[in-house]
């Protein structure tokens, strides 16, 4: 057995592990997890939106926990400006000399995991700060570029229901995102009085604790791009997102009536990736066409500009979504 199929083989006790680690403070949301998971694996920034009180902040923050990365939080707000995020040149006493010399402050970009709360509260201005930082893992201050440090993702939250005073993501940024992942409601009345129960009885299960160290992510995510990739399947990625594009032959009758701009190459590359963190996570060394379905919504959902007519027909990107998985074979 290689290298990689042994650790590919070891990832599905990693799932386990961080899930019951994490469980001490979530209580349910076992898909949302797995697909925080595949994203953490997969090397990929998430969104994550939903309605105040579903622990969406928690549930990031106690990633950071047992993941023993540099975690920082900033809270987007309206008055939040750039350097406030990347950091910025100030002037310094040099000690040796007693002169004045300019030296970089470092922002809180600067680590492991970024929890951008509430991102869409903040001007574009300074929503674009990030786009340097995700896709090419660096910043530029004046006339330097510093690099981040590896593993760089960015966890941002926003809330669907209030709308003033909130600038929503141009679509430059969103296509950034590997996934954008909707926090729901507990599934049932059990699941929301274990949430209270826990609250009151936090104690008893205490704090999430380090289970995986900075090298040991390194070299998961080095395995997950060992998951094969058969043509085929990179072919079927590939169509499944050229058929969100109205202009395509292929295009179902949804995507030709609703969609005004379709998805890019790179959300056929993020479905790929996905893919293959899905299949290590399960122990399997190929990916599967039943992988790709079942990330095409989360990849997918917000990278489809709909036009004025599905809103008067209230038809949303997961309804013309699922037509795509439905129509489009293999």
């Amino acid at each position: 057995m290689t290298e990689a199929a042994a650790r590919i083989s070891e990832m599905p006790d990693l799932r386990l592990r961080i899930k019951k680690e994490m469980s001490r403070v979530i209580v349910g949301q076992e898909k949302l997890l797995d697909f925080v998971l595949i994203g953490f694996l997969a090397g990929g920034h998430l969104l994550l939106e939903g309605v105040p009180g579903l622990a969406k902040t928690l549930l990031v923050r106690t990633l950071g926990a047992v993941t023993s990365l540099k975690f920082s939080r900033i809270q987007f707000t309206p008055d939040l400006m750039p350097a406030d995020i990347t950091g910025t040149d100030i002037i310094d006493l040099d000690r040796a000399t007693g002169g004045k010399v300019s030296r970089f402050m470092p922002g809180p970009l600067f680590a492991n995991i970024i929890l951008a709360d509430e991102i869409n509260r903040t001007p574009p201005k300074t929503q674009s700060a990030l786009l340097q930082a995700m896709q090419e893992k660096e910043v530029t201050v004046g006339n330097r570029t510093y690099p981040l440090q590896e593993p760089f993702y960015v966890l941002a939250t926003q809330n669907p229901i209030e709308h003033e005073g909130t600038y929503p993501l141009p679509e430059a940024q969103l296509d950034r995102f590997m996934m954008k992942l909707i926090v729901n409601y507990p599934d049932d009345l059990d699941e929301e009085a274990e949430v209270i129960s826990r609250f009151t009885r936090r104690a008893e299960f205490g704090e999430p604790q380090p289970i995986i160290d900075r090298d040991a992510i390194l070299q998961a995510c080095r395995a997950v791009l060992q998951v094969a990739v058969p043509e085929t399947l990179v072919r079927y990625a590939a169509k499944l997102v050229r058929v969100t594009r109205p202009n395509e032959s292929e295009a179902p009758s949804d995507v030709r009536e609703y969609v005004e701009w379709g998805a890019g190459p790179r959300a056929a590359e993020h479905l790929i990736r996905a893919a293959q963190a899905k299949a290590a996570i399960s122990g399997r060394p190929t990916i599967s066409a039943a992988d790709i379905q079942e990330l095409l919504i989360p990849v997918l959902r917000h990278r489809l500009v709909l036009n004025y007519k599905s809103y008067a027909d209230r038809v949303w990107p997961r309804d013309i979504l699922k037509q795509i998985k439905e129509k489009i074979e293999l």
